[in-house]
Order: C-alpha cells, then structure tokens, then sequence
C-alpha cells in the first residue's frame, strides 16, 4: 500500500497506465535517509529550489545558492542550509516559520541529474554552524521525508559562467548590490544594513 500517493495521483496514473511504473518508483528509489551518494550530489552543488506554503495553503518557490556545499548533509536524515541576506520580505522563511513542510529540488545542469527532497523545516538562530557559514542570518535544517531523484531527459545542459560575487565569503566585503541604492529602497533599509546611507 502506497505512501506516497494521493487520489488525485493515481486517478492520472490509472489515466495514463503509469500506476505499475509509479508503485515501482516508489518501491526502489524513494526513501527516508541520505545514502552517500545523496550527500555527494547535494554537497557539490551551488544552488537549489525550495518550495514552501504559506498558511493559506498558497505555494512559493525561491532560487536559493551559494558556494558548492553550502548545503550539507548533517545526518542520514538532515540537511543544513544558510539564510544570507535578501530583500526583507523573508516569504519563503516567514512559510517555513508558519508551515514546515519544504520541497527541495536540486538540479545539477552540467552533468544533467536531478533529486526531490521532501521534509520539515526549522530555522536556528544559534545553530553550532552558524559560525560556519560567512554573514548568514540563520540557518535551516531540513528533517528528510522522501528523497527520490527525478528522471532527468529533460534538463537543459548548461555549464557555468561564473558565480554571483554576493554570495559572502569570509574576511571579504560582499558588494551592495545597486537595488538596494534605488530611491525606493535606500530610505527603508535596516538600521544594520551597510547598504543604508550615513
């Protein structure tokens, strides 16, 4: 008896003939813990997806990076990951704070791979890595549900130009990036912010 399917799931599958094929998936290839290679795929990569809900039932999806391991895998069943400075409005955050339950898509496009990782989120202010992790505000730890990794034929083959020169870095002076100098910013900015005028 299938955990991980809905009726809304299985009447497409039963639509499309994929019911057999989906049971099979879920059988061999999802499970509850990071194996080895799970946390080598995770811990290489510069950036991921991140769904979450508002408490409206409302989904949002944000790009999150960083430099590769910026997210690592802790534990069999935990992932850790930074908050850096944003915009302020701390939408996906603020969903994590209200309603736990996370999404997490991991793509890397060079070498054309994907994972899910389904969880429960949490956010630590005085996490023990925190120290770790250059300028980030807190982190966030991900209890896994279901890891599975996605058929991946129809990911796009793209290879890296360069990484974003905000991501922080420790002993180094992350640039102000130029919306935060915009006049319908600069005035509102937080009293910390070192984007905000003398």
């Amino acid at each position: 008896m299938s955990t991980l399917y809905h009726d809304g799931q299985r009447a497409l599958q039963d639509r499309f003939d994929t019911r057999r094929l989906a049971d099979r998936l879920e059988d061999v290839k999802v499970h509850d813990r990071f194996t080895s290679d799970d946390k080598a795929f995770v811990e290489r990569l510069d950036l991921f997806f991140l769904a979450t809900v508002d408490a409206d039932g409302q989904p949002t999806c944000s790009y999150k990076g960083g430099d590769p391991g910026f997210v690592r895998v802790v534990d069999d069943r935990t992932l850790v990951f930074p908050n850096y400075d944003g915009n302020g409005m701390y939408l996906s955050m603020g969903n994590v704070a209200e309603h736990a339950a996370v999404g997490l898509l991991f793509i890397d496009f060079e070498r054309q791979r994907r994972m899910r990782v389904d969880g429960v989120a949490s956010l630590h202010f005085d996490d023990p890595l925190l120290a770790e992790y250059a300028e980030a505000q807190f982190l966030v730890r991900v209890t896994a549900r279901r890891i599975y990794p996605n058929c991946p034929r129809y990911i796009h083959q793209y290879r890296l130009v360069e990484r974003s020169r905000f991501v922080p870095h420790a002993g180094e002076r992350t640039p102000i990036p130029p919306w935060k100098q915009s006049p319908w910013a600069c005035d509102v900015l937080p009293a910390h912010d070192p984007a905000r005028p003398e």
